[in-house]
């Protein structure tokens, strides 16, 4: 009888404490953003949407290339015996940067030029002597094969000799010394590197469906991260005359001048190539424009009434194109003069009810320029 009862009060207690949570929750709430009350408006910034000129770019990344450039090096081996330039420097074509040790060259070569003077001399005596009948033309002719046979090694000692010389082949800036003096070098060690930096090259690959597109001369705007904002002015040097079979992808060199040398070779570089003419478009910021795998999509603002200043955030689907800058250009679904939310959609759905501030707003520029360091 005791556990009838026990089990009796527990059925009891349970079903009062369903009927309490029963309650409870069907309860009418009139707390802000409770069951069955008025949610608060979100604070969300801004912007009435505007046609605005838009210039399509084919964009690429490239490399900068120095117009000649080269690690110089001896043809020859040998020991250091000068050095006669200083890292970093400027210098002209034909400057003599560095000799090797050439004792033994220069004592042959003099040994070689007074044999050939001697035989020079011979030669002279000769000739008067066969004038005069007293020898024979064999005899003329072999001292003569012997003058031009000294001449000749003459020649090929100095020819050895310029070999221990490095001179700049063409005008430049030298890198860092790679050698010190009295080093043994073995023939095509490098000495130093030459680049010539004005102009200067960037070269970079398209797609082939973007190579009708280019020609020659067209304008090239160059940015690299070294000069933050700055743009660099090139012109379309050349297009590749074929296209890599395995990437689809064709070459194209940029030349432009770089007074300054702030341009080096190897740098990493991106181009923009203006892509047809300047058109009128529907663009809004990245940041309006909520992507999604079934879509993208906006929130587009109407007034819910003429007085409270809230309105009422319903999402849109929207079709994008191009993007630049801070900016996207909407293709379909939305219309000059509609104002859609740029920040603060996260919490947004369908039918919620905002207020605007446009105290903070997001980047909207077309060629922003990005932040020093």
């Amino acid at each position: 009888m005791t556990r009838k009862l026990l089990y009796l009060l527990l059925l009891c207690i349970a079903v009062a404490a369903a009927i309490v949570g029963w309650r409870t929750w069907h309860r009418p709430n009139a707390a802000v953003g409770g069951h069955g009350g008025a949610e608060a408006p979100q604070i969300v910034s801004a912007i009435t949407v505007e046609q605005s000129t838009w210039q399509s770019r084919i964009k690429a990344f490239g490399q900068v290339r120095a117009v000649q450039g080269a690690d110089l090096s001896s043809e020859v081996p040998g020991i250091v015996d000068r050095i006669d330039f200083q890292s970093g420097t400027e210098v002209p074509a034909g400057t003599v940067l560095l000799r090797l040790r050439a004792d033994d060259d220069d004592a042959r070569l003099a040994t070689l030029q007074a044999t050939a003077d001697l035989w020079a001399a011979n030669v002279a005596r000769d000739q008067k002597q066969f004038d005069a009948q007293a020898i024979s033309r064999a005899t003329l002719d072999q001292d003569n094969a012997n003058l031009h046979s000294y001449r000749a090694q003459v020649a090929a000692q100095q020819a050895l000799m310029l070999e221990k010389v490095v001179r700049a082949p063409f005008a430049g800036r030298l890198g860092i010394r790679m050698v010190d003096l009295g080093q043994y070098l073995v023939a095509g060690t490098p000495v130093v590197t030459l680049q010539a930096l004005d102009p200067i090259y960037v070269d970079f690959n398209v797609p082939q469906q973007q190579v009708g597109r280019i020609a020659a001369g067209q304008p090239v705007q160059v940015t690299v991260d070294s000069y933050p904002g700055r743009i660099f002015a090139a012109s379309v040097l050349a297009v590749d005359s074929r296209i890599d079979p395995s990437s689809r992808m064709a070459s194209v060199r940029a030349s432009l001048r770089n007074p300054d040398h702030a341009l080096l070779p190897g740098m990493f570089a991106i181009t923009g190539l203006a892509d047809g003419g300047p058109r009128q478009v529907v663009a809004v910021p990245t940041t309006a424009v909520s992507y999604n795998p079934y879509g993208n999509f906006v929130y587009v603002l109407t007034p819910k009434d003429k007085t409270s200043g809230i309105m009422t955030a319903t999402s849109r689907v929207i079709t994008t194109g191009e993007t630049q800058g801070d900016r996207v250009v909407v293709l379909t679904g939305l219309k000059p003069g509609e104002t859609v939310v740029t920040a603060g959609q996260v919490k947004l759905r369908s039918g919620a009810s905002v207020r605007v501030d446009n105290t903070v707003q997001p980047a909207n520029q077309l060629n922003p320029n990005p932040p020093e360091e």
